[in-house]
C-alpha cells in the first residue's frame, strides 16, 4: 500500500507524456497542413496574376493595332531641294548662288528668329475696354506695324493641331502638315531628316545659333554652333525666368559685339507659356512676362542692322486656363511679326494698312513661313513644303508689285507640283487624286507664261496660283487623313474578344475558382504556341502584310481559341453570363448606357454630368432597397449610407472644370477663375479641413466594426492626420509662392516645398507600404475578469474565453490601410479642390462597402461597377477632362525640381488618373469588408471582383474605340472622340496594371498577415 502513491504518480506521468506526445504529433500535422495550404495559395495567387497579365497583353495588343491604324500617317520623302535646280525658270535670273539667291534674289543676309512660346494673337492687339492682364503689355509689335507699315507687319499665325511645341516646330521648319506618325527613313528617331529650312541654312554654309528651348536639339542635332549655342530644359513649367533670362543674356552680346560670328539666330523664349500653364493668361505673372518680351524686342530692334531680318512669332496659343495641345481657336491662333530697318514690306495687295483686329481677319498658316523665309534669305524652298509665300513680305513698300507676288508664288507652286508628282509616284496614287489640282496648275502655269510675254496681268496670275495652292493643300489634308482600316478592325476584334472573355470569367452563373487559372493558362499557352506557328508560316509565305503583325495576331488569336475551348470543354460549365437579379441588371445598365452614349458628341462633352446622374440613380435605388431590409439595424444602416453616398456625390459635383464646348452653360470652380490655373485663396481651407475631418470619419467606420485597434490607431489617428496637415501646408506654401506672400527667395521656398512633398510621398508609399506588409490585424483582445477560487495564483492558466474585437472585419479593416496610403499620395498631387474630391471619394468607397454588405451584394457586379463609375466621376472632379489641354503638367514638379524619369511621368499619371487608381486599389474590399476571417474561397472572390472591375473599363474602352473608328470622318473627331478614346485606352491599361500588381498583389500580404496572427 505504501507504493500506491508512487504508482499513481508514475501513471499520471506516463499519461502526461503520452498526451504531450499526441499534442506534438497534432501540432506537426497542423503545421504540415498549413504549409501545404500556403504552397497551394501562393501557386494559385501566382497563376491568377499570370492570367490577368495575359488579359493585359490582349488589351495592349488590341489598343496597339487600333492606334496604329487610327493615327494618321504620312510618307516622308528623302528628296532635297537643290540651289541650282529651281522648279521653274526665271528669265533674267541665274540660279545656283547662295550669295545672290538660289531661286530668287535674296533680301536679307542674316536673320534673328524669336519664338515666344504660346504667343496668342490677342496678346499683341491693344484693348481699351474690358482689358485683361494679357492686353496692352506686349505693345511693340502692333505699334511698329501701325507706325512703320513698310518696315513691319503683324498677322494672325494659324497653327495646325496638335498644338504641341514639337509638332509645331516640325511644321514651322518643313512646311508640312502635322501627322501623328511620319513614316519613312526617319521613322525611328525624333530628329527631322526630311528637307527643312534649318538644313538648307546649314547646307548654305550659314553659322546657326540656338538659344532657349532644348526641343530644337532633339529635332536638329549637331546643326548649331556648339560655342555660341545655349539650350535650356523646356519642361519645368514652374520656372518662368531661367530660360528667358538665359536667352537674353546670350542674345544681346551676339547682336552687338559678336555680329560677325553668326548668320541666323533662333531664340526660343518659354516664360509666357510657363506663366500660362502655371497661372493662366489672365494673371499678373503673364502680364509681367509679356512686358519683359516687349523690352527684349525693343532692345533687339535697336541692335539690328539693315541687312538683318527680325521675326517674332508664337508656335501656338493657349486656352483660357493657359494650356494647349488641342484645336480650339485660342490654341491655334498665334501671332507673326516681321521687322526690318529697311522699307521692304507692304500691304498694297489688299488695301489694309493696319494689323487685323482679331485672329479671324487675314490669317496666314504657319506652314507659309517656310517658303517666305527661304526666299527672303536666298535659299531653296524645302522639298516637302506645302505653304505659300506671305504676300506682305514680297508685295513691296509702295505700289503693289504684282510681278514679285506672281514670281514667288509661281516658284512655290512649282515646287509643290514637283513634290506632288514624287509623292504620287511613291504612294502609287492614281491620276484622279490630284485631277482638280492638276487642272488648276495647268491654268496657272499657262497664265504665268502669258505674264512673261506681257499678255496676262500678274495680278490674275497671282490669284490663279493661289487657287491651285489652296486646292492642293485640301487634297493633301484628305490624303494624310487616311486610316488603316484593317489594322483598326484587328484592334477592335482583340479588344472585343478580351471583353467577352472577361465577361465569361467574371460573371458566369457558375462561380469561377482561382484554381481554374491553371487550366486556362495551360490551354491558352498551348493554343498561343500553335497560333504563333500559324502566324509565322502565313507571314513567311507573304500571305500577310508583315511577319510581325501575323505573328502577334496568330499568337493572340490562338490564345483566345484556347480560352474558348477551356470554357466549352474543360471546366465545370460556364453558361452565358446574363444577370440574374435586379442589381445585376442595374450593373449592366450603368455600364452600357455610357458605352452607347459615347457615339454622341454631346454625351461625351457632358460626361461629367451624366456620371453625376448615374451615381444619384444608384443612391436612390440603394435607398429604396434599404427600406425593404428585414432587420431594423440593416434598414437604418442602408438608409444612412445611401443618403450619405448621395450627399457626398452632390458635394463633389461642386468641383468642376468646364471644357470649351460646355460654355456658356458651365461655370468652372476648380481654379480661382475660368481664365486661371491657380487655386483661389479660400480653397486653402479645403486641405486643412480635410486633415481634421477625413481621419475622424475613417476612424468612425473602423469603430463601427470595433476595428480601430492595433495598426489602425497609429496609421489613421496619427500619421494620416499629420501627413494631410503637411499636404495642406504644402499647398499654402504654393499659394504663397504664386502670390508673393512671403519675403523669402523663390529657390528657398521651392526647396521647402519639394522636401515636404517628398516626405509625404515617402510616408505614403515607402513607409506606408512597409507598414502595410508587416502590420498586425486591426483587432484587440478583451479578457473576462478572473473567477475567484482556490486556484494556485502562481499556476500558469489560460482564460476560459476571450473577446476578439474587430474579428468580423479583420480582412477589410487591414486592407483599407493600403487604400489610405494611395489616398494620401493622390491628395498631395491634386490642387486643393481636387484633394477635397479625393477625400470625398475615400468616404464614398466606405459608404459603398457598407451598402454592399447591408444588401449582401458582395457577389454582385454592382460593387466593382460602381467603383469604376466613382473613379471616372472623380476624374472630372479633380480638374480633368478628356482633352489634352486639361493635363496638369505642373504636377510633375510637386516633388521634383526638374524632369526626372520615370518619376515625373508617374506623378502626372497619378494626378490625372488618381481617382481611378484609388478605386482599383479598393476593389478587393468589395469581398473583404466584414467577411469572416476563415471564409473559404476569398481568392476566387477577389478574382471575380477584379475581373468585373476591369470588365467595366474594357467595355468603356471598346465603346470609345469603336465610335472613334466609326466616326473617323466626323468634324469633331480630334476635338472630342479621339481624346476620349485615348483617355479610355490609357485608363484601361493603367487599371490592368494597378489591379494586377497592387490589388491582387496586396491581397496576398493581407492574407499572410492574418493567418500568421
Amino acid at each position: 500500500m505504501e507504493d500506491t502513491p508512487n504508482v499513481n504518480r508514475n501513471v499520471r506521468k506516463i499519461a502526461s507524456q503520452s498526451a504531450a506526445l499526441q499534442d506534438d504529433l497534432s501540432d506537426d500535422s497542423i503545421a504540415r497542413n498549413n504549409r501545404t495550404k500556403a504552397i497551394h495559395f501562393k501557386a494559385a495567387h501566382g497563376l491568377l496574376i499570370l492570367f490577368f497579365l495575359w488579359i493585359f497583353a490582349l488589351h495592349a495588343l488590341g489598343i496597339f493595332f487600333f492606334t496604329r491604324g487610327f493615327l494618321l500617317t504620312r510618307l516622308v520623302l528623302d528628296h532635297k531641294s537643290q540651289c541650282d535646280s529651281p522648279p521653274l525658270e526665271m528669265p533674267g535670273f541665274h540660279p545656283g548662288s547662295h550669295t545672290v539667291g538660289c531661286w530668287y534674289p535674296k533680301t536679307f543676309e542674316k536673320a534673328v528668329v524669336i519664338i515666344i512660346d504660346a504667343l496668342r494673337y490677342d496678346f499683341t492687339v491693344p484693348a481699351e475696354e474690358n482689358a485683361h492682364h494679357f492686353h496692352n503689355a506686349l505693345e511693340v509689335l502692333h505699334e511698329t506695324a501701325v507706325q512703320q507699315p513698310e518696315s513691319a507687319f503683324l498677322l494672325p499665325f494659324i497653327a495646325d493641331p496638335p498644338t504641341t511645341t514639337l509638332q509645331r516646330l516640325k511644321g514651322l521648319t518643313t512646311g508640312t502638315l502635322p501627322t501623328f506618325i511620319d513614316a519613312g527613313s526617319n521613322f525611328a528617331g525624333t530628329a527631322i531628316e526630311e528637307d527643312n529650312l534649318v538644313a538648307q541654312l546649314r547646307h548654305a554654309g550659314k553659322t546657326l545659333v540656338h538659344l532657349g528651348d532644348d526641343t530644337w536639339h532633339s529635332l536638329f542635332p549637331g546643326y548649331f554652333d556648339a560655342n555660341l549655342t545655349h539650350a535650356y530644359d523646356s519642361f519645368n513649367v514652374w520656372d518662368l525666368h531661367t530660360v528667358d533670362n538665359g536667352v537674353t543674356e546670350h542674345l544681346m552680346p551676339l547682336l552687338s559685339s559678336r555680329k560677325g560670328q553668326w548668320d541666323v539666330i533662333f531664340g526660343h523664349y518659354l516664360g509666357v507659356d510657363h506663366a500660362g500653364h502655371r497661372y493662366g493668361p489672365d494673371h499678373a505673372a503673364t502680364n509681367d512676362k509679356l512686358k519683359q518680351m516687349d523690352r527684349v524686342i525693343r532692345d533687339i530692334m535697336s541692335a539690328l542692322d539693315d541687312e538683318t531680318l527680325l521675326v517674332v512669332m508664337g508656335d501656338h496659343g493657349m486656352d483660357t486656363k493657359g494650356d494647349h495641345g488641342g484645336e480650339s481657336d485660342d490654341e491655334v491662333e498665334a501671332a507673326l511679326w516681321m521687322f526690318s530697318k529697311r522699307a521692304v514690306f507692304g500691304h498694297g495687295h489688299n488695301g489694309y494698312l493696319e494689323p487685323p483686329g482679331m485672329a479671324k481677319e487675314r490669317p496666314v498658316g504657319q506652314i507659309d513661313l517656310v517658303p517666305t523665309l527661304a526666299l527672303l534669305l536666298g535659299l531653296p524652298i524645302p522639298f516637302n513644303n506645302l505653304g505659300s509665300p506671305i504676300s506682305e513680305a514680297f508685295v513691296g513698300p509702295k505700289q503693289p508689285q504684282w510681278k514679285n507676288l506672281a514670281t514667288v508664288n509661281a516658284l512655290s507652286a512649282a515646287q509643290i507640283q514637283r513634290y506632288q508628282y514624287e509623292y504620287s509616284a511613291a504612294r502609287g496614287l492614281g491620276h484622279d487624286v490630284f485631277s482638280v489640282a492638276l487642272r488648276l496648275w495647268e491654268v496657272a502655269i499657262s497664265m504665268w507664261e502669258g505674264a512673261l510675254e506681257n499678255t496676262t496681268p500678274n495680278e490674275q496670275v497671282f490669284a490663279a496660283l493661289a487657287r491651285y495652292q489652296i486646292e492642293n493643300l485640301r487634297v493633301c489634308r484628305s490624303l494624310w487623313a487616311r486610316f488603316d482600316v484593317p489594322s483598326m478592325l484587328y484592334g477592335i476584334c482583340l479588344l472585343g474578344c478580351g471583353m467577352v472573355m472577361l465577361a465569361f470569367y467574371a460573371r458566369a452563373t457558375t462561380p469561377v475558382r482561382a484554381e481554374d487559372s491553371a487550366v486556362f493558362l495551360r490551354r491558352v499557352t498551348i493554343y498561343a504556341a500553335l497560333g504563333l506557328a500559324f502566324g509565322l508560316s502565313v507571314g513567311l509565305t507573304g500571305a500577310a502584310p508583315g511577319l510581325l503583325d501575323s505573328s502577334l495576331l496568330g499568337t493572340a488569336g490562338g490564345s483566345i481559341v484556347g480560352f474558348a475551348y477551356t470554357i466549352t470543354h474543360s471546366l465545370h460549365g460556364y453558361p452565358i453570363p446574363l444577370p440574374n437579379s435586379i442589381w445585376g441588371w442595374l450593373s449592366v445598365l450603368l455600364t452600357l448606357l455610357p458605352a452607347i452614349g459615347f457615339a454622341s458628341n454631346s454625351f461625351t462633352i457632358w460626361e461629367d454630368e451624366i456620371l453625376l446622374f448615374l451615381l444619384g440613380t444608384f443612391a436612390f435605388v440603394c435607398f429604396a432597397a434599404s427600406l425593404r431590409q428585414k432587420t431594423p439595424m440593416d434598414r437604418k444602416l442602408g438608409l444612412f449610407q445611401s443618403s450619405l453616398f448621395f450627399v457626398l456625390t452632390r458635394i463633389a459635383s461642386l468641383s468642376r472644370l468646364c471644357r470649351e464646348e460646355q460654355m456658356p452653360y458651365c461655370r468652372s470652380t476648380y481654379y480661382s477663375s475660368a481664365t486661371s490655373s491657380t487655386s483661389a485663396s479660400w480653397q486653402l481651407f479645403i486641405p486643412f479641413t480635410l486633415s481634421m475631418l477625413l481621419p475622424s470619419f475613417i476612424k468612425g467606420y473602423y469603430k463601427s466594426t470595433r476595428s480601430y485597434a492595433g495598426s489602425a490607431i497609429l496609421w489613421i489617428g496619427v500619421l494620416l492626420r499629420m501627413s494631410l496637415l503637411a499636404a495642406a501646408v504644402y499647398w499654402t506654401l504654393d499659394a504663397a509662392d504664386d502670390n508673393d506672400w512671403l519675403k523669402i527667395s523663390k529657390d528657398s521656398l521651392r526647396l521647402v516645398k519639394t522636401t515636404l512633398a517628398q516626405l509625404i510621398l515617402g510616408i505614403a508609399f515607402i513607409a506606408g507600404t512597409t507598414y502595410f506588409v508587416w502590420a498586425t490585424p486591426c483587432i484587440s483582445i478583451e479578457l473576462p475578469p478572473q473567477e475567484d477560487g482556490d486556484m494556485d495564483p502562481k499556476a500558469k492558466t489560460r482564460p476560459k474565453s476571450m473577446n476578439v474585437l474587430g474579428y468580423g472585419n479583420m480582412h477589410g479593416s487591414r486592407y483599407f490601410l493600403l487604400v489610405i496610403n494611395w489616398v494620401l499620395a493622390v491628395i498631395l498631387l491634386q490642387k486643393p479642390m481636387g484633394g477635397g474630391s479625393i477625400g470625398i471619394l475615400a468616404l464614398q468607397i466606405l459608404a459603398l462597402l457598407e451598402i454592399v454588405d447591408s444588401n449582401d451584394l458582395s457577389r454582385s457586379a454592382i460593387g466593382p461597377v460602381m467603383l469604376g463609375t466613382l473613379g471616372n466621376f472623380h476624374f472630372f472632379k479633380t480638374g480633368h477632362q478628356a482633352t489634352l489641354s486639361s493635363i496638369q503638367w505642373e504636377s510633375a514638379f510637386i516633388a521634383l525640381k526638374t524632369i526626372r524619369y520615370p518619376w515625373s511621368p508617374i506623378l502626372v499619371t497619378l494626378n490625372t488618373y488618381g481617382a481611378q487608381v484609388i478605386t482599383a486599389v479598393a476593389v478587393p474590399l468589395v469581398v473583404l469588408w466584414k467577411q469572416p476571417p476563415k471564409k473559404k474561397g476569398l481568392l476566387s472572390d477577389v478574382a471575380i471582383v477584379v475581373a468585373t472591375f476591369i470588365l467595366y473599363f474594357a467595355v468603356i474602352n471598346l465603346a470609345t474605340t469603336i465610335w472613334a473608328g466609326w466616326l473617323r470622318r466626323h468634324l469633331m473627331l480630334y476635338r472630342i472622340f479621339s481624346p476620349r478614346f485615348m483617355t479610355g485606352a490609357t485608363a484601361l491599361l493603367l487599371m490592368d496594371i494597378i489591379s494586377i500588381f497592387v490589388a491582387i498583389g496586396a491581397y496576398r500580404w493581407n492574407i499572410v498577415s492574418i493567418r500568421m496572427k
